[in-house]
Formats: C-alpha cells, structure tokens, sequence
C-alpha cells in the first residue's frame, strides 16, 4: 500500500533542499566569488597588455605568470595548515584584502607613467601571496557550508558565477584600461573588498552535516565502484573528529601523502596541471591579439571574454543537465577537445574564428572544472580539505600561471602560433596518457554521495 505521507514528506524534504541552497551563507558565498573573480579576471588582462606595451616580449608574459605562481608554490605546505587550522572565512577575507591593497599599489605606480615592469612583477608577487592564502580557504568553504547531496549544486553555480566574471571582468578592465590606464585597478580595489565582506558573512553547517553518508545497497554505489576500488574510505554518518597533534611539517605534508594514495583524486588533480600547462593560450593572447590578430585593448578584452562566454554557457547547461555518469570518461573527453581547439586558436589569423575556438575550448575546460571542483571535496575528509585542496591550488596554479610562463618561453623561442599549437598537440598526448595511465580515473561512473 502506498504511504498516504509520502508527498508531504517529499515536499517537506524538498523545501529543506530549498532552504539550503538558497540560504543567506550560499548567497554570501556566491557575492563573494563573483567579486574576487571580477578583479581577478578583470586584473589578468590589463596586466598582460600593460606588460606587452612596455616590453613588447612574450617572455615578459611569461614571467608575469611565474610571479602569480611562485608564491603558490612556495607557501603550499604553510597555506592548506592554515586553512584546516583558522576560521576559514576570517582567512579568504584577510587574503583578498591583502590582494586589494597589493592591486591598489598596482594602481598608484601605473598612474606615474612607468618605464620599468619590475615593480610591477613585485607588487605581482605581494598580490600572489595574498591570493595563496585566500584561495585554500575559499575553495574549502563549499564543503562546509552545504551538505555532500547540495555540493554538485552548488560548485556548478559557483563555476557559473566564475564565467559570469570571466565574461564581464576582462570586457570592463579592457573598456577603462582605454579610458585610463590607472582607473581598472581602482575598480579591481572595489570588488576585492566587496568579496572580502562578503566572505565575512558566510556561516558554515555543523561538522555533522557535511560528512559524506556512503548508501551502501544502491545501485548508485555499485556504478561508484571504482572510486571506492581506488582506495576512497568514506563512513556512513561519522563524525569527523579533531584532528590530532602531531609535528607541523608532518601535519602540512599530509595533504601531499593523501592524494598519493587515491589514485583517483591524484588522476583528477594532476590531469589539469600536465594538460592546460601544455596548453596555456590564454596567456599569449596579447601577443596573438596585436601581432597576428591587429586588435587592440578592447579587442583583447572579448578575446578573453570568449573564454567566459564559452564555459558560461557550458555552465549553463551543466546547471540544468550535471555530469552524472561516466565522469571520468567525460573528463578525459572534455581535455582531449581543449587540445584540438587550442590547436585550431594557434593556427588561425581570424578574429573570429579565434574568438569561436576560445569558447568551444574554454566550454570544455568548464566540464573539466566542474568534475574536478566537485569530486576532489567529496572523496577529502573535512579534517584534511585544506591541506588537500592547497595542493590541488598549487597544481592549478602551475597549469595556469606555470603554464603562462612556458608559453612565454615558447612563445619567445618559437613565435606565439608555434607555441600555442605545440601545446595543444602536447595537451592531446596528455589526454590520451592519462587515459592509459590512471583507469580508475576513466572509469569513475558517479560522483560518491549522488
């Protein structure tokens, strides 16, 4: 007989979900990143033009992108600790404003008619190091502010307010970067501290209620198999305790010694730094812009917004149709078409045909996020996500920032196009390695905790 109950305790369960994803915490937290990723995106492309007009080298690029990386890099065992250690908000918010007050010395010199770019790359490295400490806290937050069966939800939405920046802030730096050089800075100093009061304003759940709960006679946790065959031990309703005291540096490299031993999550994270390393475009398009393209400032500020064009839409479609099976092949996939497409920007003298293949290689890029930004938080305890995602931070950092540095090189080397199609062919060895290398990777099914 069917409970006469039943719709009720569906509606009452389905208005729970309402209320959690809309909560003052959730809206907070998605005012927060949309500020930080205006600046953010909005900061990148009025960098790489001010550096291109003043050096006219590609390698100059390149060393800009090292110095966003290096701090990163050099402060990943004390970042993730801290991060699992403090209050997390307090953290991402004194980090963005240290990346406020970095991009607002950025302001004052560039407003002096400059003839040099070192201080630039030094008030770059104080901007680097403020974000280093931001970025663990922030990307930790999700995981604490809704439950696991709400986090797909939410990181789509959150990477749906990530392309909204990367379609407004590149188009908005580059329009008053034409009018003034100095006024786009000011306006990255304005949404920076937005973000950092914003992310004051978030209040995460009980510790209880974001552990990860495994259903262990469904049909969902036999197509999860292989992430629980790759070594992933999740408890059904345990409290996830304190972690114990131990030596610090011990305490910082666990988050290095977890991903070692899931094949998975070490597969996922390592995938985007070898695979867009290769395939950093992005950070040559000043000079593909001026020198191959013959636009300019503005023209350069949609050529980076096609990137947030492209994946927004991408998003889109992922907030009304998710990934849910075949996740590890789909990832795999999605980097394979980044490669092709990153092929196809370096050969073309066409804006637009440059212009379509940042969107369709941004929009894989954006299934690659989504899967990669929603698995890492639900296979990491609570105890270790900092630490965990610190790492990951650095291996994004490397692909992005890392990879901007080995375009510049190449780019200096061998001319932007070369170097680009170079890294998209290499982009595709990536992809089909991976394929062969980490099969538990390949093949995930579902998200654990669907």
């Amino acid at each position: 007989m069917a409970d006469p109950h039943a719709d009720s305790h569906a509606d009452t369960h389905a208005d729970a979900r309402g209320n959690e994803r809309w909560n003052a915490s959730v809206v907070a937290f998605f005012v927060a990143v949309l500020g930080s990723s205006l600046a953010s995106t909005a900061l990148v492309t009025i960098l790489g033009v001010l550096v291109f007009d003043l050096t006219d080298s590609e390698l100059s690029l390149g060393l800009l992108g090292l110095a966003e990386f290096a701090p990163a890099a050099i402060l990943v065992l004390v970042t993730g600790t801290l991060a699992d250690r403090l209050d997390r908000r307090t953290l991402a918010a004194c980090g963005i404003l240290g990346q406020a007050a970095a991009t607002a010395g950025l302001g004052w010199y560039v407003g002096t008619d400059p003839t040099s770019v070192t201080p630039i790359f030094g008030l770059v490295l104080v901007f680097g190091t403020a974000r280093a400490f931001a970025t663990p806290a922030t990307r930790a937050l999700p995981g604490d502010i809704v439950t696991p069966s709400v986090l797909p939800w939410l990181m789509v939405r959150r990477s749906a307010a990530w392309q909204l920046a990367s379609i407004a802030g590149p188009v908005v730096g580059g329009v008053l970067y034409a009018i003034d050089v100095s006024l786009p800075f000011f306006a990255v100093v304005a949404f920076l501290v937005v973000a950092a009061g914003s992310m004051l304003l978030v209040r995460p759940l009980p510790v209880s209620e974001t552990t990860i709960a495994v259903v262990e006679d469904s049909a969902d946790a036999i197509r999860a198999e292989a992430i629980f065959e790759a070594g992933v031990e999740l408890s059904e309703g345990a409290v996830i305790a304190a972690p114990p005291a131990r030596a610090r540096l011990g305490e910082a490299m666990e988050g290095l010694r977890f991903i070692r031993r899931q094949p998975v999550l070490l597969g996922a994270i390592s995938l985007d730094l070898f695979a867009v390393l290769f395939g950093g475009a992005v950070a040559l398009l000043p000079a593909i812009a001026e020198d191959r393209l013959g636009v300019g400032a503005v023209g350069l500020g949609w050529l980076r917004a096609a990137t947030g064009i492209g994946a927004g839409l991408v998003t889109i479609w992922l907030a009304w149709k998710p990934v849910t099976r075949r996740v590890g092949t789909k990832l795999l996939t999605a980097v394979a078409v980044f490669g092709v497409f990153t092929i196809l920007l370096g050969i073309t003298t066409s804006f637009v045909v440059a212009f379509v293949a940042l969107l369709v290689l941004s929009g894989a890029d954006a299934i690659s996020v989504f899967i990669r930004a929603t698995l890492v938080p639900l296979v990491t305890p609570n105890e270790t996500r900092g630490r965990v995602l610190a790492v990951e931070n650095v291996f994004i950092g490397a692909s992005n920032e890392l990879g901007a540095f080995e375009s510049g090189v190449a780019g200096q080397i061998l001319g932007p196009a070369p170097a680009i199609v170079l890294g998209g062919a290499a982009t595709l060895v990536v992809a089909a390695g991976y394929w062969k290398v980490f099969p538990d990777l390949r093949k995930v099914d579902r998200f654990p905790g669907a």
